[in-house]
């Protein structure tokens, strides 16, 4: 693989690795070995250059998902809470508690 290639390959498997959920001894290393596969492969120059702009444009979508993630995360810290929890956070935020129900118990 020529050094474009690999290092295109080496930011691919980065980003891959860190959208990864699971921790790194329980990954699937077939994913890794199915991206050297389509690296390696043969190409006729002009698909060369293609496929190098494909994979930057792999690389730069992931990592614009990554930090939309961390941003989301960091901003807007409710938007992954259920409705219920929505709520309780938002009256806790304003110095609120929730309303107590109909049969005199308070919502939790």
């Amino acid at each position: 693989m020529a050094t474009s290639r690999i290092a295109a390959y080496r930011s691919v498997v980065r980003e891959v690795y860190k959208a990864s959920v699971s921790p790194r001894s329980t990954r699937n290393k077939t994913i890794t070995a199915n991206f050297r596969s389509i690296f390696s492969a043969r190409r006729k120059p002009e698909e060369q250059s293609q496929f190098d702009r494909d994979m930057e444009n792999v690389v730069t979508f992931m990592r614009s998902q990554r930090m939309h993630r961390t941003l989301l995360e960091r901003y807007n810290p409710l938007h992954d809470m259920s409705v219920e929890e929505r709520v309780k956070a938002t009256a806790r935020r304003v110095g609120l508690d929730m309303p107590i129900n109909s049969n005199g118990t308070k919502e939790e």
